[in-house]
């Protein structure tokens, strides 16, 4: 070989050298970049989880009260710190602190119920819940009897409805905010009503078609679902893609979006 070849050759090695290493450190900069964000995501959701931890304890600390609404909204509100904490101590990634955060953000809806139904000021709001995104808020009493048991549902606390609920879903059908007489939706397979009867109870409670006086099956289906499924706009498939105008159920809470958060995976902390 020739030195100009020689000399060529050892200049295409070196060129090539440049290049890999230039890979590499393009590799490796943007691994250290992607690791850093992931790192700064994952400490803000802790901080952030964290956060309304320590508010629903320190909440807790300070309230008390006798009445039955009262002790039983501190009683859910006290269910929920305990389980956040625990998914707090287990929680590894930012999804699993942000469901840590949902069950915290839940116990401050408790602790608001119980401030409100002491007779006080509810306190600053708290972020939406993503379990109750869409399932509106009781505006009006209502009383029904199904299988034989009265159930009884309000926008306020009262000696016959003191059990309060954020807002949820039971088998997929909304369940609006609001006091009740019986948590109806934790209890409907222990108490051996099973998944018709809770599926019965919130047809009743919600349904002008069971409730409202001077209503036939037909007319309440027609004024009050009917209504509300032809209200509002673009409607989704599944009701998971459209804004959800006026008042589901004829007028007996108040609904925005019938969409609904995705509320599961690693963690429970729910009612459902």
């Amino acid at each position: 070989m020739t030195p100009g070849g020689t000399f060529e050759c050892m200049e295409a090695v070196l060129c090539l050298a440049v290049i890999v290493i230039g890979v590499v450190g393009a590799g490796v900069l943007a691994s250290t970049r992607a690791n850093a964000r992931r790192r700064t995501a994952l400490g803000d959701a802790r901080a952030d989880a964290q956060r309304w931890y320590e508010r629903l304890g320190g909440q807790l600390i300070n309230l008390h009260g006798d009445d039955p609404a009262v002790r039983q909204a501190l009683a859910d509100a006290g269910e929920r710190y305990n389980a956040a904490g625990s998914q707090l101590e287990q929680a590894r990634t930012p999804h699993q602190f942000e469901l840590a955060r949902e069950t915290a953000l839940e116990g401050l809806a408790y602790i608001r119920a119980a401030r409100t139904a002491l007779g006080i000021d509810p306190g600053p709001e708290v972020p939406a819940l993503a379990a109750a995104r869409g399932v509106g808020q009781l505006t009006k009493e209502r009383e029904v009897d199904v299988q034989g048991q009265t159930f009884r549902a309000g926008p306020q606390p009262g000696r016959e409805t003191p059990y309060y609920y954020p807002g949820g879903r039971y088998q997929g059908r909304p369940v609006p905010a609001g006091w009740y007489s019986t948590p109806w939706w934790k209890t409907a397979l222990g108490a051996g009503a099973g998944v018709l009867g809770g599926i019965l109870i919130a047809d009743a409670l919600f349904s002008p078609a069971f409730a409202d006086p001077g209503y036939g099956y037909d007319a309440g289906y027609q004024e009050g679902f009917g209504d509300g499924f032809d209200q509002g706009g673009d409607q989704g498939s599944d009701f998971g893609g459209g804004d959800q105008g006026g008042d589901f159920g004829g007028g007996d809470y108040a609904g925005g979006d019938f969409g609904g958060g995705d509320f599961g995976g690693d963690f429970g902390g729910g009612d459902f």
